[in-house]
């Protein structure tokens, strides 16, 4: 950085501040013990540790938990300061064990969830609209057939395409932990009510007893097994579960999993998952299924 005064802005759920820190001869645990010190925060008492940082780069965020993401952030904003004059390393701060303020309350607009998208899809379209009625041709006749297509709901034609293609090429999935089972792939579907296990796994790991017979656990009906620990990302939660006939997925986490976490995704990136409980960004993978003849099975 060029100038003497080395700065760090920070963003919060509540509120932005700046911190003098040196990129260049200060430490990861010199940026905590700031932080961590700092008076008049949301957080103040607590120790900022692992997890709560986090920063954009590339239109993608990162975290900031040990040496090796600092090593990488300073490379990150060395380069950036070298290509933009006045640029300043900007931080996201928040503890992933305490709930995001309620949309209610006051939101730090410069908080990166809570960010605005941009211009609707209406604003978007009205130039279109207006030129589509002052040009009588066949190519302004089909693209005004197009926009009163998309005028049904608002959504564009295209941004519906889209949706519908991930929607029966793919579906999401994720890595995580239930019960005593270590990562386990689950798909992540809003179509489902419940957090669901496959039969074939219950009897592997012991969620059910290795001699259940049919008419029990499932065979007559759908058979609630319990409360489970389910960890997702660094968070742990508790679900019911219930018993399930699935044979694609050893478990499905539906609504009541995503409306705990308050799961936010992005309908032009399925692959961009964040838990707005914490503010933790998941990995998740597209995965598309086949069967024996190579046709795509799809996932309702």
């Amino acid at each position: 950085m060029s100038s003497d005064l080395s700065v760090v802005n920070i963003h919060t759920p509540s509120s932005s501040f700046a911190i003098v820190h040196s990129l260049t001869s200060d430490s990861l645990q010199s940026l905590l013990d700031t932080l961590s010190r700092k008076a008049h925060t949301d957080y103040h008492g607590e120790r900022v540790g692992p997890g709560w940082l986090k920063y954009e780069w590339n239109g993608t965020v990162w975290n900031l938990d040990d040496d090796s993401d600092y090593t990488i952030f300073k490379w990150r904003q060395k380069s950036a300061s070298e290509s933009s004059l006045g640029h300043t390393p900007t931080l996201h701060l928040h503890n992933p064990k305490q709930p995001l303020p309620v949309p209610s309350s006051y939101r730090n607009p410069s908080f990166y969830l809570f960010r605005e998208n941009g211009p609707t899809a209406s604003s978007i379209r009205s130039p279109s609209r207006l030129g589509a009625r002052s040009v009588k041709s066949g190519k302004s006749s089909r693209r005004k057939s197009q926009l009163q297509e998309d005028d049904d709901d608002g959504i564009p034609k295209f941004k519906k395409e889209f949706e519908k293609f991930h929607s029966e090429n793919g579906v999401r999935t994720i890595l995580g932990s239930i019960g005593p089972v270590k990562d386990v792939r689950m798909l992540l579907k809003n179509g489902y009510r419940h957090v669901y296990i496959s039969r074939k796994f219950a009897l592997k790991h012991g969620f059910i007893p290795a001699d259940a017979a049919p008419g029990h656990y499932g065979y007559s009906g759908l058979v609630n097994i319990g409360k489970w620990p389910l960890t997702v990302g660094r968070t742990k939660t508790l679900h019911s579960v219930y018993l399930s006939e699935e044979s694609h997925f050893d478990v499905v986490l539906g609504r009541s999993f995503m409306e705990m976490r308050q799961i936010k995704t992005d309908p032009t990136d399925p692959t961009d998952i964040v838990c707005l409980d914490t503010g933790e960004k998941i990995d998740c993978e597209l995965v598309i299924l086949k069967d024996g003849k190579g046709e795509i099975v799809t996932v309702t």
